[in-house]
């Protein structure tokens, strides 16, 4: 008979895989992404106005994600992390290429940073690793994937 392994959690992962951990995980996310869309909707300009109306949005997929029971919800709870941490990046290699720099837009850029930071702990916190986050998400759209590209039991 196969012996059970018994996973060590130490006090900084059980603190970290804590409801209130979640809580000021998300509010923290959702704070940072609605800071940065209201520095992008001052800017004027349509490229602005639109990437705030952008983190607007992801900010409130972030929200739904983590207040939601419904099973597609926590099904696809990776897509927002996803879309808000490559679209963080996007705009701050946007800024990078295209400028104006200012004051404003480094503020903003530290924001993105510190987005970017949160959204990798949160992704260890909820998935404990990046392949088990990449597992989750073939897993959770397996169905319509060619056979080749279908995650193997382990």
């Amino acid at each position: 008979m196969p012996s059970k392994i018994r996973r060590f959690e130490t006090p900084v992962t059980q603190l970290l895989r804590s409801r209130t951990t979640a809580a000021v995980l998300t509010a923290a996310l959702v704070g940072l992404t609605l800071a940065t869309a209201y520095i992008h909707s001052t800017l004027g300009g349509l490229l602005f106005t639109l990437n705030a109306l952008g983190y607007l949005g992801l900010a409130a997929m972030i929200l739904i994600g983590a207040v939601s029971p419904v099973a597609i919800v926590k099904r696809f709870s990776w897509f927002p992390r996803l879309a808000l941490l490559g679209y963080t990046a996007m705009t701050i290699a946007g800024y990078l290429v295209m400028g104006p720099y200012f004051t404003l837009g480094f503020i903003a850029k530290g924001i993105e940073v510190a987005l970017i930071a949160l959204l990798v702990v949160d992704i260890l916190r909820v998935y404990g690793s990046p392949v088990a986050f990449v597992r989750s998400a073939l897993e959770s759209v397996a169905p319509v994937l060619p056979e080749r590209f279908r995650p193997t039991a382990a």
